[in-house]
């Protein structure tokens, strides 16, 4: 089965940041569009870009984390797998969710040291929407700097 493989950057990133530029050139057709503007903005622009798609794979990195995880509360249909790092489920615009519970799977990876958005919140609020999720808090800051490379993407960008 051929999967839509999206990445949604951070807040003050871009689509060629350096984990957009890691999956243009690791993972040929990954969508890596850039994202501006209000979170409607952005989620509009979201909204564009996977209307025709299915089957997919979403990976987003703290604010595009929210991104993704709010797509996934909209179109738990579309989406196949999602993949969360350091995402900001913390802010209020995440709290439509919590009356969801989606069977989607997902694995969320948060650094320890993040000092931008506090893992113990994302999680309890992750728990209680993610019916299949994987967590995994390590030792790292909030970009994941050291984990980001290590992790088996091959294995994250697969619907297993």
């Amino acid at each position: 089965m051929a999967y839509t493989r999206v990445f949604i950057h951070g807040l003050e990133s871009s689509g060629s940041g350096t984990k957009g530029s890691f999956f243009s050139r690791r993972y040929r057709g990954m969508l890596t569009e850039d994202f501006k503007g209000s979170l409607e903005q952005r989620m509009a622009r979201l909204e564009k870009l996977l209307a025709d798609k299915k089957d997919l794979i979403l990976v987003g990195s703290s604010y595009g984390g929210l991104m993704a995880a709010l797509y996934t509360c909209d179109h738990p249909d579309k989406v196949k797998k999602l993949v969360l790092l350091a995402p900001a489920l913390d802010l209020p615009d995440f709290d439509r969710c919590l009356s969801n519970k989606i069977d989607v799977p997902a694995e969320l990876f948060h650094g320890r040291g993040d000092d931008v958005v506090d893992p113990a919140p994302v999680k309890e609020k992750a728990v209680k929407v993610f019916g299949n999720l994987t967590y995994h808090l390590v030792e790292d800051d909030h970009p994941l700097t050291a984990t980001f490379p290590l992790m088996d993407w091959d294995r994250l960008l697969e619907n297993r």
